[in-house]
């Protein structure tokens, strides 16, 4: 009698809504629970970390300046160029406390030349980054390039390419600059004849870009070697991919991470490298403005009562330097996967 009609009337609404429920599970709680791609995870690790947060503030803040140098400098009133010699002592110091600071001159002036020296630091600044973003640019694709041939192709492209890079390593990065910035450039100009200031920024670059792939190169082989097995990879071979669109669009996706970090980690190494170039005598030189060189001129000064000719833009490089490098830190703090374990 259970299978008659009236039996099935009988059952109570909340037994049909059970089965009902039963055979479709609720899938909010399943919504709910989404997973995250690796850069999402990075990027909440980042958040929580007020290290990466201050850095990054502070790094945003010295690009932006920099960016903005030409339109900070129109409404500042004046150019970095511009000389004050009517402000300064018979002995070439600014008249003033703490080196001529002002609310004309905010940061004071340049002893000896008069300039303003906040638009010497900001033009200064401009000219660092510039170096470090275009070298480290360079010297990363550089090194991508050779790590992801020598590891996916192996034998005796890897051998040779191994080779070269320990061969480059070899070289004392300080001293071949020393040697062989001044060849570059008298090479070219005459004795004599004034070398173009944006030259001595190529030929700077150029020198930083050669001598700074060989770590890349190594990190970034290291990865393919242990990508190279992978299924995705073999899958590609299979499918007749060709060997560009396997390491351009299987390999190299999947290794941006060491790749970021290297990246972030080289451009603190290029700014601390250019100003130690432009404190030798080497580097940029008047009139371009540069970091290195106002600490190098400052340095005279040091024990006078403008020693804030010094100490504002060595402070500059310290913070600029610092700061650089503590984001290249948390970045590669975030980007690793056990670092949340």
């Amino acid at each position: 009698m259970s299978n008659t009609p009236a039996a099935a009337d009988s059952r109570s609404p909340g037994t049909e809504d059970t089965a009902v429920a039963v055979l479709q599970p609720d899938t909010t709680a399943a919504k709910a629970f989404v997973g995250r791609s690796p850069g999402q995870l990075a990027w909440l690790r980042l958040k929580r970390d007020r290290t990466a947060f201050g850095s990054a503030i502070t790094v945003a803040v010295f690009i932006l300046v920099a960016l903005l140098a030409p339109v900070i400098s129109r409404l500042y009133g004046m150019t970095p160029t511009a000389g004050f010699s009517d402000k300064l002592n018979f002995e070439g110091l600014p008249v003033g406390y703490l080196g001529g600071i002002s609310g004309e001159h905010w940061l004071g002036l340049e002893a000896g030349s008069g300039r303003d020296l906040f638009m010497q630091l900001i033009f200064g600044l401009r000219t660092s980054l510039i170096i470090a973003f275009a070298a480290a640019i360079i010297s990363i694709a550089l090194g991508v390039v050779v790590g992801i041939v020598s590891g996916y192709f192996g034998g005796w492209v890897d051998q040779a390419l191994t080779w070269l890079t320990d061969f480059m390593l070899a070289f004392p990065f300080l001293v071949f600059a020393l040697a062989i910035i001044p060849i570059i450039n008298t090479a070219l100009y005459d004795v004599g004849e004034e070398v173009p200031g944006s030259f001595r920024i190529t030929v700077i670059i150029a020198v930083f870009a050669l001598f700074g792939w060989m770590t890349t190169a190594r990190l970034v082989r290291g990865q393919v070697l242990s990508l190279r097995e992978r299924e995705y990879v073999e899958a590609a071979r299979a499918a007749g991919a060709g060997s560009a669109h396997i390491l351009f669009k299987q390999l190299l996706p999947n290794i941006w991470a060491p790749i970021l970090v290297a990246f972030s980690l080289a451009l603190p190494g290029f700014i601390a490298a250019e100003a130690a170039l432009s404190f030798l005598n080497i580097g940029v030189v008047e009139p371009t403005p540069d970091l290195g060189r106002l600490v190098y001129y400052g340095r005279q000064w040091l024990g006078t009562p403008d020693w804030a000719y010094f100490m504002i833009p060595a402070t500059a490089v310290f913070v600029v330097v610092l700061a650089f490098n503590l984001l290249g830190d948390s970045l590669r703090d975030a980007l690793d996967p056990k670092a949340g374990k």
